[in-house]
């Protein structure tokens, strides 16, 4: 469901972020200024010439030139940014995006910035706690939902389980399947 991948992510708090991270710059590529990026979430696919990216803790503001995917990484050449040297400043900086500048995500799909502190009830008006985390595994995210006063509560992010997200009111509304509740 959620479209950037934040493992293990404890946040309590459901507050917008500004950027939202597309990759990480892993080393300059050639001489001509191109630079080599991990992508941390979906958000590399939609780099094209003249987006606007932000690098590093500063979120120093650079345009796209071109951006094209090598193997399983990227190759992202910036405006500015025309040697070895250039390009060697942006080692291991984040490479962001404004979320404001973000197209809107298909129907059923979310940030992990909005899904995270979200209230979860059960079909029936239980409180189960918090979305507290967000897991990766293969086949899809798992929401760990924590309560002071019940046991943590492992929520599949499917269809079946995940009836209802209201982003507004801040709820999940879930259908609790055999075994998802220890103890019951």
């Amino acid at each position: 469901m959620p479209a950037e991948p934040k493992p293990s992510t404890k946040v309590r708090a459901r507050s917008k972020p500004t950027f939202v991270a597309a990759g990480r710059v892993m080393r300059p590529h050639g001489v001509r200024g191109e630079l080599l990026v991990e992508p941390v979430s979906d958000l590399m696919r939609s780099l094209q010439a003249g987006t606007q990216v932000f690098l590093g803790p500063r979120h120093k503001p650079a345009k796209v030139a071109s951006a094209r995917l090598h193997g399983r990484r990227w190759l992202v050449r910036l405006d500015g940014c025309d040697d070895r040297e250039d390009a060697e400043l942006w080692r291991g900086a984040a490479l962001g995006v404004r979320v404001d500048d973000l197209p809107p995500l298909p129907e059923g799909e979310y940030f992990y910035w909005q899904i995270l502190g979200m209230q979860v009830v059960t079909e029936d008006g239980r409180v189960l706690g918090r979305i507290d985390e967000i897991l990766e595994t293969g086949a899809n995210d798992v929401y760990i939902v924590r309560s002071p006063d019940q046991p943590e509560v492992l929520l599949p992010a499917i269809q079946s389980v995940v009836r209802q997200v209201d982003l507004i009111a801040g709820k999940m509304k879930v259908h609790l399947i055999p075994g998802l509740i220890p103890g019951e």
